[in-house]
């Protein structure tokens, strides 16, 4: 028994930066403004979001538990094409939604200090020091990172939530009208929440590239069992807080007459007074830190994540004897980079850039998720480490569901569809 804990503990890890890259934007921001502007009317599309999205994230640790490899690799065995698709896909979107990330961290950083920066050329700094950090210290260093901010977060969000709970919902204001889900901006806005809830399914890769890391880091080859332990861990906390989150808006926010803001910093003071309207004012330096913690946390989790996995593509298609460290660290700063000049461009308003990223994920989410399903099912895995039974009916009609979401969103969007 005790060697079987020291196992699991050994594998403990890429489910926690899984869990730090999803408890960021789609979080504090997206599933919070669900509940500030619809109560609790968008809680069913949350649950059913992290319900029909969890066999595509499974099926990147099941492919590294089942061959120690990287999902990667088994995308290069079902054809060049299918690796093609995948880069071609990734930097449609890489860039928003690093962009994204960084800025709300730049909200969060300049209202943890009191600053009034530009939050442009915050988020430049937050990129060069996220690119550095990980250029010297790599996987180990952001591992043993995000154990200590996730824990804080944690402890904290579960606070504040049962804290709202105590006290209950606030009063709506008078001659408060609810906004109504069935027309085209709430349309708009749920495929934005479902689109990084818990995150974008082309994320599911680096499951598997943070799992063959982490058994290089360990030396030790783990075993399925505990690599399925290690990511159902940092899954089942995301769906738990996304519902957190949920009900701090709704019962803080919802009502209120007050919107969240579209300016970073006026944003990230908002966020940090759902925490204190529910423990006190005592708590607001505490939880500021714990928010930034958050998104720094997100911000270099997805540096890290389309860097290592931009880099591995590059290496199965073009450079298969170039060392993987000198493209990891090439890509991060193209990454960085280019999505500062997408902060430039589309920084005045922090809801079009965050809306902008999460729909764009969700939109080609059915893509990625049918190339997971055609991986795991393939003759690269042993039939006993295929998914069946309920994952595999699961598994089918997630496709389905993230299809029909992406076929609605097109047809509003394009107004096919009048609302």
């Amino acid at each position: 028994m005790e060697s079987n804990r020291k196992q699991l503990l050994r594998a403990l890890g890429p489910g926690i930066l899984f869990a730090s890259t999803c408890i960021g934007v789609s979080h504090l921001v997206q599933s919070t403004r669900a509940g500030a502007d619809y109560g609790f009317q968008l809680l069913i599309f949350i649950v059913l979001a992290n319900l029909f999205k969890y066999p595509f994230f499974e099926f990147g640790s099941r492919y590294a538990g089942a061959t120690k490899k990287s999902i990667l690799e088994g995308y290069k065995q079902e054809g060049s094409w299918v690796l093609w698709v995948y880069f071609l896909l990734s930097l449609a979107s890489m860039f928003t939604v690093t962009a994204a990330v960084t800025f709300v961290t730049a909200g969060m950083l300049n209202n943890l200090m009191g600053w009034r920066l530009d939050p442009t050329l915050v988020s430049g700094l937050i990129l060069v020091f996220c690119t550095l950090v990980l250029a010297i210290g790599r996987y180990s260093l952001l591992d043993s990172l995000l154990k200590v901010i996730g824990s804080v977060l944690l402890i904290s969000t579960l606070t504040a939530f049962f804290g709202v709970l105590f006290k209950g919902p606030i009063e709506p204001v008078a001659g408060f009208v609810p906004k109504e889900l069935m027309e085209r901006e709430g349309v708009i806005f749920l495929i934005a929440l479902m689109g990084w809830m818990p995150t974008a399914v082309d994320l599911s890769t680096w499951n598997s590239l943070w799992a063959v890391e982490r058994m290089k880091q360990t030396g030790y080859q783990t075993k399925m069992r505990e690599v399925l332990f290690d990511f159902n861990f940092g899954y089942i906390v995301t769906a738990v807080l996304a519902l957190c989150f949920l009900t701090l808006g709704a019962f803080v926010m919802y009502g209120s007459g007050t919107e969240l803001s579209s300016n970073s910093t006026v944003f990230s003071d908002q966020v940090v007074k759902l925490y204190t309207n529910a423990l006190g004012g005592w708590a607001y330096l505490i939880i500021a830190i714990a928010a930034f913690s958050t998104m720094f946390s997100t911000t270099i989790t997805v540096v890290d994540g389309f860097g290592r996995a931009m880099g591995e593509t590059l290496r199965l298609l073009f450079f298969k004897t170039t060392a993987i460290r000198t493209l990891y660290t090439i890509m991060m700063v193209l990454v960085a980079a280019i999505s500062f000049l997408f902060i430039l461009v589309l920084s005045s308003n922090l809801k079009d850039l965050v809306d902008l990223a999460t729909t764009l994920s969700f939109v080609i989410a059915p893509v990625f998720a049918f190339i997971n399903y055609k991986v795991i099912m393939s003759d690269q895995i042993e039939q006993a480490y295929k998914p069946k039974g309920w994952l595999k009916v699961l598994a089918i009609c997630g496709l389905i569901f993230l299809t029909l979401f992406a076929i609605i969103y097109l047809a509003v969007y394009f107004e096919l569809i009048s609302l």
